[in-house]
């Protein structure tokens, strides 16, 4: 079964509204005037990670992605729950979860151990308390809103391709753009009470924009010449970026004419539905438009 057919499949199980129709990377439970944010992603070693990667970062990305996930939703992170599978590299594990809970300030609150089997995988649920209700989502966005993007799109596909290459060293941008990347939560916080939709860019670009335009039921125009990308990369790479993913900015709608109060690339607009969720240089995109499992 693809990934698109399970999610599919688990919505007929998911009913209760804090899981938002599984149509967010999180769920919001409201409990009086707070609503608490919870969100779990898991890696896998061959796919998340190459085999010979320096195991603290592997630590750094796990708990990123998460808070990642939470910054899309204007969230302050309380806490991780980590699920570890023993097998080698703990140590230097370890020194990479401190690294990336205190460069956070988050606290580890528990989780759980397995022994693993021929390829190593970890989970880890983030949990965090948001800062602005309504909690933002995939489907607010309108005919009308412009298409904003946080950051540059593109340097962990260059950062992967050095290391796969036999290149070190995390004083590389890239290659530090794909081993530790850096969640957006203090942007997050800052959007969260003006944007009509947001969402993290963990897949590509173009697969969560198409996401996004899905589950607000309007057509997203991308404009390929306003994206951001990094000087390093080539424009005969463009195309490839825009569809790699684990970029981890943050992907939102504002009201026409209004401005984000973050730094923000304005990259296209969402027009009524059509034919298409999205488009591409006004035409809907061919080939591979992000990363998904199966």
């Amino acid at each position: 079964m693809t990934e698109p057919a399970f999610i599919a499949a688990l919505r007929a199980l998911a009913q209760d509204p804090a899981a938002r129709g599984l149509d967010d990377d999180v769920a919001v439970i409201d409990l009086g005037g707070e609503s608490l944010i919870l969100t779990h992603d898991m890696m896998v070693e061959g796919i998340h990670w190459l085999p010979e990667q320096d195991p603290a970062d592997v630590a750094w990305k796990l708990v990123a992605t998460n808070l990642s996930d939470l910054a899309a939703k204007g969230a302050q992170p309380l806490g991780v729950l980590l699920g570890y599978g023993l097998g080698g590299g703990e140590a230097r594990f370890l020194a990479g979860l401190e690294e990336v809970l205190h460069a956070f300030a988050v606290p580890l609150l528990g989780g759980d151990t397995v022994r693993r089997g021929a390829s190593a995988t970890h989970g880890l649920t983030a949990l965090g308390r948001a800062t602005h209700r309504p909690v933002p989502s995939r489907k607010g966005a309108r005919a009308g809103d412009t298409l904003w993007v946080t950051g540059t799109l593109g340097a962990a596909m260059l950062g992967f391709e050095a290391l796969k290459e036999g290149q070190k060293g995390s004083e590389s941008p890239e290659i530090a753009a794909f081993t530790r990347p850096v969640p957006r939560l203090a942007e997050g916080r800052a959007l969260a009470p003006h944007v009509t939709a947001m969402m993290d860019v963990s897949d590509g670009l173009l697969l969560d924009a198409t996401r996004l335009a899905r589950a607000s039921g309007i057509t997203l125009a991308v404009d390929s010449s306003a994206c951001p990308f990094p000087a390093s990369l080539s424009p005969e790479r463009r195309r490839a970026a825009l569809s790699w993913g684990d970029d981890y900015e943050l992907l939102f709608t504002l009201p026409a004419g209004q401005t984000p109060p973050v730094p923000a690339a304005c990259i296209g607009k969402a027009l009524p539905p059509g034919p298409a969720p999205l488009l591409l240089d006004g035409q809907a995109p061919v080939g591979v438009l992000g990363y998904e499992h199966g």
